[in-house]
């Protein structure tokens, strides 16, 4: 508001005196005209009587010339001669500067009068058949055109007064009344603050800050859900932890010969859930940074050269093709972890070729990105894909694994929104699994042609 005022009595103050300097220039130079066309009528009806001064073949017609002291006067002077006055002057004259040329029309104001102040308008003629220059002069009482200003100027800035304080008016308005739903919305935020309200009310909120109510309250459902989530993982951790501590309980109060053996086996159990609920922490953590990025292809190249590294005694080979622009709308330590897992569980039970696919589609829910895993083993029996998204699932105990990667891979990829699949490989034959996760819509540049797989010797 203060700001608003400070602009608003800068405009009023600036702009009312340009329109009185604007139009006090106007009134002035209206006065000065009506002068010169009576001083031009004068001049043109002006000549030499038989003794060189000048005379008017025919007197002017404005009576106020013939009525003393009238305020309107005009007068002819030249140096040697006797000044040729109008009847209103009567004993006094005008004071023309002779010593300063008039070839144009001259216009000044002068105080030659007590209490009447004069406009004259002056110019230099000289009359046929004469060498003399005579400088002809009119004057008319210049009060009438100060009244005309001050009127004019009073009604100005009374003008200018009251739509300054009507502006000043609206804009407290403005800011009182166009900002009380900020205030209301304020008030809200304090009543959920305390308990007395759980969401933003959405009833007679202007359309300007709708959004905004919307985005609070979705940000309350989403904070609400992840305190939920974070009390389930709690209790599922501590319920998941209960069974191998009471076997372990019970084992020590036994003084169990197999005590060792127990505490190993029921540690990797309590180790399997930690790990589990830990990921699905860092998930739920991590998924609350709406503007994460992390490109697709860079992370598969990473995680391509570091397991072909970790199964060289295999000669494990990793081919890439398909969209290499793609975006995951998320963390890229969860894409990692999402990928890492799949590639690792594909090497790791395949037959040594995997093939990764890039790809990306669009629907109603929005735009994804999809990764194809393929490896060429045994596969996995339709009725058994299921269980190994379970906690702790494993179809072949013969290789070190938790049995964790799946499932980790399916609560970090439903966190974002997506889902992981399994099916057959129509290529390698073996397992194939597809990860579906959010993409960012965001306009890409033409893709460069994808790289063609590899087609080498299989290991």
């Amino acid at each position: 508001m203060l700001l608003s005022m400070a602009w608003i009595a800068a405009l009023v103050i600036l702009g009312g005196f340009a329109l009185q300097r604007i139009v006090t220039a106007t009134l002035v130079d209206s006065f000065d005209v009506r002068l010169g066309e009576s001083l031009a009528a004068m001049i043109a009806v002006a000549e030499l009587d038989p003794d060189g001064e000048v005379r008017f073949n025919r007197p002017p017609v404005e009576p106020r010339f013939n009525e003393p002291y009238s305020g309107l006067y005009w007068q002819v002077s030249a140096r040697g001669h006797e000044d040729f006055r109008s009847r209103s002057l009567w004993d006094r004259t005008l004071p023309l500067d002779l010593d300063r040329a008039c070839a144009e029309p001259c216009r000044l104001r002068v105080e030659a009068f007590p209490n009447e102040p004069l406009r004259v308008v002056q110019r230099d003629v000289i009359i046929p058949g004469s060498e003399t220059v005579w400088r002809f002069a009119i004057a008319e009482n210049a009060k009438r055109l100060d009244d005309e200003q001050v009127a004019f100027q009073r009604v100005l800035w009374l003008s200018l007064g009251a739509l300054g304080v009507g502006l000043l008016l609206l804009s407290a308005a403005q800011a009182t009344f166009g900002l009380s739903p900020l205030k209301r919305m304020s008030a809200a935020m304090a009543d959920i603050r305390s308990g007395r309200a759980r969401r933003a009310p959405t009833e007679d909120t202007p359309p300007e800050i709708a959004p905004l109510v919307e985005e609070l309250n979705a940000l309350l459902d989403h904070n609400e859900e992840a305190a939920e989530a974070a009390r389930m993982h709690a209790g599922n951790l501590a319920h998941a932890l209960k069974t191998p501590m009471s076997v372990l309980v019970n084992e020590a109060e036994a003084n169990s010969p197999d005590l060792a053996r127990a505490v190993k086996r029921e540690l990797a159990v309590m180790r399997r859930h930690i790990d589990h609920h830990l990921a699905r922490a860092r998930a739920m953590g991590r998924r609350t940074t709406a503007t994460a990025r992390a490109e697709v292809w860079p992370t598969l190249e990473r995680l391509r050269r570091a397991i072909e590294r970790i199964y060289a005694d295999r000669a494990v080979v990793i081919d890439l093709a398909g969209d290499r622009l793609a975006v995951f709308r998320g963390e890229r330590q969860d894409l990692e972890e999402m990928a890492g897992n799949l590639l690792d569980n594909a090497a790791k039970y395949g037959g040594g070729r995997v093939f990764v696919t890039v790809g990306t589609d669009c629907d109603t829910s929005g735009e994804w990105v999809t990764i194809l895993v393929e490896d060429d083993g045994a596969g996995v029996p339709a009725g058994a894909r299921e269980q190994l998204f379970g906690r702790g699932a494993r179809l072949d105990t013969g290789k070190p694994g938790t049995g964790l990667g799946l499932a980790i891979v399916r609560d970090v990829a439903r966190i974002y929104g997506g889902d992981v699949r399994l099916g057959t490989s129509e290529e390698l034959g073996g397992l194939a699994a597809t990860l579906r996760l959010p993409a960012c819509p965001a306009p890409r540049p033409i893709p460069e042609a994808a790289e063609p797989r590899r087609r080498g010797a299989p290991a």
